[in-house]
């Protein structure tokens, strides 16, 4: 199952991180990725469904 890491904008707006193929992998990523930026990050699947949502 691919998973697609995306991060939003101080605009509100979504854009494509990235991708993983598994879901640690991939909430770890983008985790780090959160605390790093300060900014929102979240985990959808190919269909854009929202698996996870991560806060910084």
């Amino acid at each position: 199952m691919k998973i697609i890491i995306k991060y939003q904008d101080q605009f509100f707006r979504w854009y494509r991180y990235g991708e993983a193929h598994s879901h640690l992998s991939a909430y770890k990523t983008a985790q780090f990725r959160a605390r790093a930026t300060g900014k929102r990050f979240k985990l959808v699947d190919i269909n854009d469904n929202l698996i996870d949502l991560i806060d910084p």
